[in-house]
């Protein structure tokens, strides 16, 4: 294997011809205060698998493409299964009824 360097991402845009946005996220804790950080970088990458938007991919590193275009689309880890119904995820309550108001009448004796 080659010393190119590969990392693990999730696409983030596909509109571009032969062309994806891969976002790397990376977590790490502050070597002096502890907190845990998280970062993300945004890296374009050639793509001559056809990936989709939410796939996990690997990406190894190349030689300059384009002037943005330094990475390569090496494998697709995990396909994303998009439906219609994804992202809607509000939840609607039903509508609530109106129920007329009877007017008292007086009751009256009878004999």
């Amino acid at each position: 294997m080659n010393e190119r360097r590969r990392i693990t991402g999730v696409v983030t845009s596909n509109k571009m011809t032969k062309t994806v946005v891969v976002e790397i996220s990376r977590t790490y804790r502050h070597p002096l205060y502890r907190k845990v950080v998280h970062l993300s970088k945004r890296v374009k990458a050639q793509d001559e698998l056809g990936c989709q938007i939410g796939d996990q991919v690997q990406i190894v590193e190349c030689r300059p493409l384009s002037r943005d275009k330094r990475w390569a689309v090496e494998a697709i880890l995990k396909h994303e299964t998009r439906t219609a119904d994804k992202g809607v995820a509000e939840v609607t309550a039903a509508p609530e009824v109106a129920v007329p108001e009877v007017a008292e009448s007086p009751v009256e004796a009878q004999p």
